[in-house]
């Protein structure tokens, strides 16, 4: 691995790691396995001066498109639409709520990148073949360069998984590193 990140000029973006999508409504049992990884990658990209920024769905109960395929989940305000403890946001950090897959859709989260001066983006979270996808799509039409921490992000199944990152990969060029690698090469 011979990739640099420079830390100011790179964004950890952790998508939908909410009490409702690793514990609770959305439950995913492979999410929990990646916690400690995702855990590790966000101190050590916090402790070398990088951003860490929470993509996270805050649903409007009864109204949100997404409630309608996927049920209540995520509802904003309530337990299962705050982070899970062991990812909590800390201080430093930013939380950009969302009510579609891609974190980019009709929030704030390029104009905040933009404003901090981020070119690189560490794509972390559930799930890689969706929200994690939606959201590396818009990064990759908003000329952002695209990592995939391959160890802190997962889906529903293996195959959903891999076929999430070969997509990432083959469609907009994501470099495919561990959490440990990303922190290395900041």
């Amino acid at each position: 691995m011979n990739m640099k990140l420079e830390p100011k000029k790179t964004a950890i973006i952790v998508v939908d790691m909410l009490n409702d999508f690793v514990t609770g409504a959305l439950q995913c049992e492979r999410g929990k396995a990646i916690v400690p990884h995702l855990k590790a990658l966000i101190e050590g990209a916090r402790k070398k001066g990088a951003y860490v920024i929470y993509s996270n769905d805050a649903h409007l109960k009864g109204i949100d498109h997404e409630l309608k395929l996927w049920g209540d989940h995520a509802i904003a305000g309530t337990k299962g639409a705050e982070v899970i403890p062991e990812l909590a946001p800390q201080e430093g950090d930013y939380v950009v709520p969302k009510r579609r897959y891609s974190g980019f859709f009709h929030t704030d989260l390029d104009l905040l990148l933009k404003e901090l001066g981020v070119e690189t983006l560490v794509m972390t979270g559930l799930h890689a073949h969706m929200c994690v996808r939606h959201t590396t799509a818009d990064a990759y039409q908003l000329g952002y360069s695209i990592v995939v921490a391959t160890d802190c992000t997962d889906s529903f199944t293996k195959e959903d998984y891999e076929y999430g990152i070969r997509y990432l990969k083959d469609v907009y060029g994501a470099a495919l590193l561990t959490g440990e690698e990303v922190v290395e090469s900041l």
